[in-house]
């Protein structure tokens, strides 16, 4: 939380994992810094092995064609919930509109590789592509639940934080940050 607050003091932007940008680590690009896959909560090395290798091949369009190339043993629901909370998603859907459709699209994609892995095919000789599972819409989450989310699959706050709405009350109150306690003026009184 330290390094992210001084990134941001020298305007080297800290941006959140993406699965179609991150490799396992940090990584620099141009001047800001992407999160990293294995930064995040419960999405283990066999699950970003899995996302890194489908990847390769091409990058991530949408839900469905995720869902659709991921091996459901390496990528299970769980770590792709972990991934949407984180942000790492964002590049191809809203969180809360992913979060609602993952059911659904899990299913979808589920049904598409069984019938790829059991050989079935058109009479063309082309394996059947299921129509994309329409995406119920729904309104994105609010800032104070889209950081609490980030929070649960991180361990700390990348796109924001909940106090930064009150910055300005801070200074007019003259409010001191914990982190600059350390070596406080003997006999002075302290807003924390």
């Amino acid at each position: 939380v330290t390094y992210i607050g001084e990134c941001r003091e020298m305007g080297i932007e800290i941006l959140p994992p993406d699965l179609n940008e991150s490799s396992r680590e940090f990584k620099v690009i141009g001047n800001s810094i992407r999160f990293g896959l294995e930064a995040v909560k419960g999405v283990g090395s066999s699950a970003i092995d899995s996302i890194i290798e489908a990847r390769n091949s091409e990058r991530f369009d949408s839900f469905y064609d995720f869902c659709s190339r991921m091996d459901s043993r390496r990528v299970n629901k769980k770590v792709i919930e972990s991934l949407i909370k984180a942000g790492a998603m964002d590049s191809i859907g809203k969180r809360a509109q992913l979060m609602l459709n993952l059911p659904s699209v899990m299913e979808a994609a589920m049904r598409f590789q069984k019938e790829r892995d059991s050989g079935q095919e058109s009479m063309f000789g082309t394996i059947h592509q299921p129509a994309t599972p329409r995406m119920i819409d729904v309104e994105e989450w609010d800032e104070s639940k889209r950081l609490m989310m980030e929070k649960e699959a991180l361990g700390f706050y990348i796109t924001g934080h909940p106090l930064n709405k009150y910055r300005e009350k801070f200074i007019e109150l003259s409010i001191t940050p914990t982190h600059e306690l350390q070596e406080p003026d003997e006999k002075r009184d302290v807003n924390i």
